[in-house]
């Protein structure tokens, strides 16, 4: 994909740009596989709001991906390349030798007419064959990872990311993921071979508040234009400082840069961290 600007004609288009959808096959989406996607604005199960800034936008459908592709020994063939209003990533539909057709992340440099397998064997380490941790090479990227063996896929799903295979310890398969944190999963969980489709998508500018609405994101308002009884950093005439010693949330909470990871019992599997030094290793 490559990012598509325009001329300057208004304010917003002088600093926006597009995605270039040169590498969709079709604008029609398998309606089979499609399912309703209710709008919830950010609001919990009582109605009251648990994610700021959600609401609005374009409507959408669900497209169902299949995160476990376990038809096993089963080559599939790529019909369609489409666009999913739901992620970054490119989607593909393959259609088995059975007639069953499916949504899979697309990688980047598919083709219709590819041929992907997924075996518990070891195969042919080609782009979007998917395999066990412990029978892809070691030093290959790979993407559609899973944390626990048969749950599905749940690490390196986002538009142009890839993790790489380090190591092969034990029962252990030691990963270095996007973010550059180093992690052991078990060798047993399945991953795809190759590079998540749509790299260029974390370089489209939005350019206006419009656009971004139509992505269901709302305003966001900062806490110290706000009065007291809305937020800790509100009140104080003129420009003042929020006249803390640290930042809060709306809740009263500390906010900027403190550490909110509380799963120890997982802690023993992370190598290092993103943003360690090397030297740390």
């Amino acid at each position: 994909m490559a990012i598509k600007i325009y001329k300057p004609t208004s304010a917003g288009r002088r600093v926006s740009s597009v995605q270039s959808f040169k590498d969709l096959t079709t604008n029609e989406p398998y309606k089979k596989l499609l399912v309703s996607k209710k709008e919830n604005a950010g609001r919990g199960s009582s109605g009251q709001i648990s994610v700021r800034h959600r609401g609005g936008g374009a409507k959408r459908h669900i497209r169902t991906i299949d995160w476990k592709q376990e038809k096993y020994d089963i080559p599939c063939t790529v019909q369609t390349i489409e666009y999913d209003p739901n992620r970054g990533a490119r989607i593909a539909l393959v259609a088995y030798k059975d007639g069953e057709k499916r949504y899979v992340l697309a990688p980047e440099g598919v083709t219709v007419g590819a041929v992907f397998v997924s075996s518990k064997e070891r195969g042919e380490p080609s782009v979007g064959n998917r395999f066990p941790l412990e029978k892809i090479p070691v030093g290959m990227t790979i993407y559609n990872v899973e944390l626990q063996p048969g749950r599905g896929s749940q690490m390196v799903r986002g538009a142009g990311t890839s993790a790489m295979l380090l190591a092969i310890e034990g029962e252990m398969a030691t990963l270095k993921l996007p973010s550059g944190e180093m992690r052991m999963v078990p060798k047993t969980c399945m991953a795809s071979i190759g590079t998540v489709s749509n790299p260029d998508w974390r370089l489209v500018r939005w350019g206006k508040a419009g656009r971004t609405r139509h992505r269901s994101i709302r305003p966001t308002v900062r806490g110290k234009a706000m009065n007291p009884v809305d937020h800790p950093h509100g009140g104080g005439e003129a420009r003042n400082s929020i006249g803390l010693k640290h930042a809060k949330t709306p809740q009263g909470k500390p906010a900027h840069g403190v550490k909110s990871r509380r799963r120890t019992s997982t802690d023993k599997f992370i190598v290092r961290r993103r943003g360690a030094k090397k030297s740390g290793v």
